[in-house]
């Protein structure tokens, strides 16, 4: 499938109007225009899409979609499909639902590990719109690759959820990282930006976010939104540091929502390296752990549905 990327997230919140300080003094994210259909949501944009990320009000804070970005109609059409001749269930968005998304034309399904997905093409946007939340952020790298990535927990991590991405929606197989138990890292067909759009970790009993990458123009974006997370008293992951996989910077902290941010710049373009990667240790220097790997937003499966 001819898939960019992540083009936008939904999160169900219960925290919205802690997000509408956090998302633009802390992260640096600009505040979008609500749909008329929407209006106690908060949508957030980090370039000039209508928005990347969208809360809506929920019982409890957890993952409720992730939008994947096809080419155009065509590659669209194709991918549609493509899952019908897998006998994968599809939900046709309708009007309605393509104008909260912005976007023309999506479909839902859900992957093996339970996620709902949204596969569209053509999201709104306005050339040059995009002001970031805090005056001296210099943006984020989302254009040419979406949002970000995601790394998602399972309580079932089994050869039919490789087999998924793999095979049906044609991504990358990255590996597994340095992580302990069972992972899986993935990059859809159109990513040569980045290692991985989507991973997976095995969390017996467990499922949710563990945490959302965000990458940013500048090193210095990098370091004020450090100083800003420890200033405010925000639980840190992992201090500032450079994983072995990635040419990049980062450092890791707990949203209102209870799922990790990496918040990342590139030091470096990434490139493939060829061959899998079995890494001796997490990072090159830094990223200590100083909080909990999983935050609240991993929760027991029945409660996250």
């Amino acid at each position: 499938m001819d898939i960019i990327g992540i083009g936008y997230l939904g999160f169900e919140s219960t925290c919205i109007d802690t997000w509408r300080d956090y998302g633009p003094r802390v992260l640096g994210l600009g505040i979008g225009s609500n749909p008329v259909a929407d209006a106690d949501s908060l949508y957030l944009r980090s370039d000039d899409r209508r928005h990347r990320i969208a809360l809506h009000p929920g019982s409890i804070d957890r993952v409720a979609y992730i939008g994947w970005e096809t080419l155009g109609k065509q590659a669209f059409k194709t991918a549609v499909a493509r899952f019908r001749a897998a006998n994968v269930e599809l939900e046709y968005g309708d009007a309605a639902l393509c104008d909260l998304r912005g976007v023309r034309e999506l479909v839902r399904f859900r992957c093996p590990a339970g996620y709902q997905h949204e596969l569209f093409y053509a999201q709104k946007w306005t050339p040059g719109s995009f002001v970031p939340g805090r005056p001296t952020h210099t943006g984020f790298v989302a254009g040419k690759r979406g949002v970000g990535h995601i790394v998602l927990m399972t309580p079932e991590y089994n050869d039919e959820l490789e087999n998924f991405w793999l095979d049906l929606m044609g991504f990358h197989w990255y590996g597994a990282g340095a992580g302990k138990g069972r992972t899986g890292f993935f990059r859809s067909k159109l990513n040569n930006q980045t290692s991985h759009d989507i991973a997976f970790g095995h969390a017996p009993g467990r499922k949710g976010v563990q945490h959302v990458g965000l990458f940013v123009n500048s090193l210095r974006d990098v370091g004020e939104t450090y100083d800003l997370v420890k200033s405010r008293g925000l639980q840190m992951l992992m201090t500032l540091g450079q994983h072995c996989q990635d040419p990049h910077v980062s450092f890791y902290h707990y949203s209102p929502s209870g799922f990790a941010i990496e918040y990342i710049h590139e030091q470096e373009p990434w490139h493939h390296d060829g061959f899998e990667l079995n890494p001796e240790k997490l990072s090159v220097w830094g990223h200590e752990m100083v909080g909990p790997l999983l935050g609240p937003s991993v929760m027991p499966a029945e409660q996250h549905g």
